[in-house]
C-alpha cells in the first residue's frame, strides 16, 4: 500500500485557466496541464523569488519534492513552447 499523499499549501488561483499559441484554434492544439501545485511552485520560485527550501517551507512539503514538482512544471511548459501546444492549468 502506499504511502498518504502530504498535504499541500497552495495560495495561488490563476485568473487564466487556458494559454495557447496565437492564431490556432484550441480544439486543434494538443495541450498540456500544469497541477496547482506545479503553478505554485513556478509562483514562489519565480514571482515570490523564493529559494527551494523556503518554498518547500511553505508549501509544508519538503525540499526534494519542491524541486520534482518545479523540474516537471518546468518540463512541462518547455514541452508545450517548442512543441506549439496548449497549456491548460487544472483548477
Amino acid at each position: 500500500m502506499p504511502r498518504p499523499r502530504k498535504f499541500r499549501k497552495i495560495n495561488f488561483c490563476p485568473t487564466a485557466c487556458y494559454y495557447k499559441p496565437q492564431g490556432i484554434p484550441l480544439r486543434m492544439l494538443e495541450e498540456v496541464s500544469l497541477t496547482n501545485e506545479e503553478m505554485e511552485a513556478l509562483r514562489l520560485k519565480y514571482e515570490q523569488n523564493l529559494d527551494q527550501e523556503k518554498a518547500a517551507k511553505q508549501m509544508q512539503i519538503s525540499q526534494p519534492t519542491f524541486h520534482r514538482t518545479l523540474d516537471s512544471a518546468q518540463t512541462k511548459i518547455a514541452k508545450a513552447l517548442l512543441g506549439g501546444k496548449a497549456i491548460r492549468i487544472n483548477q
